[in-house]
């Protein structure tokens, strides 16, 4: 059973410009967030330690920041993780000449000032060069699977679809690492696996439209590219929203009751849906449609076969 039942066709294209124009705004607020705070990456970036701490009680999370900026740990980033009593206390690189076991033993002494009894749960250390290699493969995944998509979306539709196509998946990947970068959330591995799946699901969605919109230029007798679009995009709607709504079931879960350790990760898929179905609709067609996409760009040419003429004489 249809989700809608549409008896009419949505006028999807009427507000590209607006549309265009907002997706502008937010692209340029992302660039000058990048500019003026950057991004708060994590320790999978970054290098330095990671310790997960249980304490006895419910912990006091201002009194622990407290206590380690006061004993020589002015750099410690404190947070709950799991239940109130583990948290979780991100470090910057130390000196070499420093071991994981006597950071931990450190840490430890100062935590037990709090007046609680304090058990070491795990130490996490990375490298900064490390760091830095995880940041430049990451960069070079996103646009390895930016290139692939727009050679395969050309190969399989036509070349201004593939703009269209690659052009939504940037609009997701910026505004995506804009909201974090706004927001000071922490950007780690698994929120770059979060932005590689939204790629994927993104364009699932462009693909499905594109498909719907080559099949109703061959199909429908109609010279308007506006009309043809906005018949394509009203006829997908109902598999859009079902999906669109399915998947929101499962991160909402995710992001209330997943816990700290895939919070990040929840958080940019949730907005990566959002952002996702808004740019099937508005960022790939629209630009599609700024590129002249016309109804002869996708029929086929019929190649007369040899001969034929001959055959077509009495």
């Amino acid at each position: 059973m249809q989700l809608l039942k549409l008896n009419s066709t949505l006028r999807f294209m009427s507000i590209r410009k607006i549309a265009m124009s907002l997706s502008t705004l937010l692209i340029l607020a992302s660039f000058a967030s990048f500019f003026m705070k950057g991004m708060n990456f994590g320790l999978d970036f970054t290098g330095g330690t990671t310790v997960e701490v249980g304490f006895e009680q419910s912990a006091d999370i201002e009194a622990v920041r407290t206590v380690l900026h006061e004993n020589g740990f002015p750099d410690a980033q404190v947070q709950l993780f799991g239940s109130s009593t583990d948290v979780k206390i991100r470090l910057e690189p130390r000196p070499t000449d420093v071991k994981a076991d006597m950071l931990s033993n450190q840490v430890l002494d100062v935590l037990e000032k709090t007046g609680q009894k304090v058990v070491i749960r795990s130490i996490e250390f990375v490298g900064p060069s490390v760091g830095e290699d995880l940041k430049e493969q990451g960069g070079l995944a996103m646009l390895t699977a930016l290139i692939c998509i727009l050679l395969y979306v050309a190969f399989r539709f036509e070349w201004r679809f593939a703009v269209g196509a690659v052009a939504a998946l940037a609009h997701d990947v910026l505004l995506t690492a804009g909201l974090f970068s706004i927001l000071g959330l922490p950007f780690d591995l698994t929120v770059l696996a979060a932005v590689l799946a939204v790629i994927g699901y993104s364009l699932n969605d462009t693909i499905v439209v594109s498909d719907r919109i080559r099949e109703n230029f061959r199909k429908i007798r109609i010279d308007d590219t506006i009309e043809i679009i906005d018949i394509s995009l009203t006829q997908t709607l109902n598999r859009t929203l079902v999906t669109s709504i399915t998947t929101l079931l499962v991160l909402v879960a995710l992001f209330v009751w997943g816990g700290e350790t895939i919070h990040g990760f929840a958080t940019a898929l949730l907005f990566g849906v959002f952002i996702g179905t808004y740019s099937s609709v508005y960022v790939a067609s629209s630009v599609a449609v700024m590129m002249g996409i016309s109804k002869e760009d996708l029929i086929p040419v019929e190649v007369e076969k040899e001969g034929a003429e001959f055959d077509e004489m009495p």
